[in-house]
């Protein structure tokens, strides 16, 4: 009865906490990118498979079942329900709770903060995006006190990197994420197209090109759709845009604000115009599920989305291309190089917790090799495991993995490290800005030049010359 009415307790404070931030109606951002040595399929699966039995073995010793608290956000993948009841089945005296979370990063983000501002030791266990182990590394375990250490040299370092902060491990990565350009291979090939473009001016004369012939039709056939609402994942739109228009990084990795420049304002103004010719006007509230809604429906010729939306593609029971999709870097502006924005999540354990390590065993379980396959096989989740990126029965499910290697270990990163602990005021400003030029407020040029002086005040770095 005590279980039932804490579970309810906390279910009761995420609604309200969600409602405080105004809701959600994002995907998974699914959101990141990396390279490796040697110890992974059976250092990892012998190592967490024996601190798993240890600490079901002391939990049983005790007599006192055990429950981890997981909190991801929505829609909770059916897989992460299948790897729970994996690691139940293997741990005795071990229950998993699955939280559904806000869908939003931005809202998830927000819950979070909540919850240890109440040093809650109702969540155990989450999902943390890439650009978070900064904000977040107070409230979190060092993972290397819990085994970590003796795994992470499987994972990409650059991720490993990412998710240590003063020498802690605040995170173990799970999956890396990149952007990615879908392309409908029967459409490019009834128009005369020999490939998906390589650069955006190709992709507009492609998809006005497309969009004007399917439109007689079907009138909602559109040619572009990608994430254009006020939200995390717009900031990862608008850093391609810009990168490839050789437009810098926002914030540059020296600590320069440099998003006020003219290729930067090129860009923007490049994708406002896509609103309402190769993008329906709508795309302004769009986040990751709604791009998908439109591309699996068979409505667009081109999206911008992440990995997990291939398998999702291919799912016949939902979705009407399935043979018909195409995947590739997404394109480069004139001055420019295609980028792709390094996205993805890892599992964190909340120094709140009352039972740091079982959550700690789940956490080093779910990062491991068998888990990670099991994601990149079932839901197009990119490992970072580097020998998985080999595996036949990975690229089997995923053929594109091998093609497209080099852009998920060459993604641009967000400026969460030279911005921390302020990225999520950083980018709260920037997609407010971008959003702003897309729906026509403001222009691009007074926009950025705003922008400028918002990160300086936010950060107190300072812009570029």
């Amino acid at each position: 009865m005590k279980k039932i009415l804490r579970l309810l307790a906390l279910f009761l404070a995420f609604a309200l906490i969600a409602a405080s931030c105004g809701g959600s109606d994002d995907s998974a951002e699914t959101s990141t990118d990396e390279t490796t040595d040697g110890a992974t399929d059976e250092t990892t699966a012998d190592t967490t498979a024996d601190t798993t039995a240890d600490e079901g073995d002391e939990a049983m010793a005790d007599g006192d079942a055990v429950t981890i608290n997981w909190i991801q956000g929505s829609p909770v993948r059916d897989t992460a329900y299948e790897l729970a009841q994996m690691y139940m089945d293997a741990t005795p005296g071990v229950t998993v709770e699955i939280i559904e979370g806000p869908t939003s990063a931005t809202d998830l983000l927000g819950t979070y903060l909540q919850t240890f501002e109440a040093q809650s030791s109702e969540v155990d266990v989450l999902n943390i995006d890439v650009i978070w182990p900064g904000d977040l590394a107070e409230h979190l375990l060092d993972m290397n006190e819990y085994g970590a250490a003796d795994v992470t040299g499987a994972h990409f370092p650059a991720i490993v990197e990412n998710n240590t902060r003063d020498g802690r491990l605040v995170g173990i990565p799970f999956f890396t994420d990149a952007g990615l350009l879908y392309y409908r291979t029967d459409l490019l090939e009834k128009y005369n197209y020999d490939a998906p473009p390589a650069t955006w001016d190709e992709l507009e004369e492609m998809a006005q090109t497309i969009q004007d012939g399917e439109q007689a039709e079907n009138p909602d056939f559109t040619g572009f759709v990608w994430q254009g609402n006020a939200y995390e994942g717009l900031t990862c739109d608008a850093l391609e845009w810009i990168k490839s228009h050789d437009g810098g990084e926002i914030v540059d990795p020296d600590g320069t604000i440099s998003v006020n420049n003219p290729n930067a304002v090129a860009a923007l103004e490049r994708a406002a115009g896509w609103v309402g010719t190769i993008s329906p006007t709508g795309v302004t509230g769009f986040q990751e599920e709604d791009s998908r809604a439109v591309w699996n429906a068979g409505n667009t010729a081109f999206m911008r989305n992440w990995p997990y939306a291939y398998s999702l593609s291919q799912d016949e029971e939902n979705s009407t291309i399935v043979g018909l999709v195409g995947v590739a870097p997404l394109p480069a502006g004139p001055d420019g190089a295609p980028a792709a924005t390094l996205g993805g999540w890892q599992i964190a354990v909340s120094q709140y917790s009352e039972h740091p390590d079982e959550a700690a065993a789940f956490a080093l379980w779910l990062t491991s090799e068998e888990s990670q396959k099991i994601n990149a096989i079932q839901e197009s989740l990119l490992p970072t495991i580097e020998s998985l990126y080999t595996d036949a029965d990975v690229l089997e499910a995923n053929p594109f993995f091998g093609d497209l290697y080099d852009v998920f270990t060459n993604a641009v990163a967000r400026p969460s490290t030279v911005t921390a602990p302020n990225y999520n005021q950083t980018s709260v400003a920037f997609f407010n800005a971008v959003h702003s030029v897309l729906t026509g407020e403001n222009d691009a040029p007074t926009a950025l030049e705003e922008l400028e002086l918002d990160i300086e005040d936010i950060t107190g770095l300072s812009p570029g010359s």
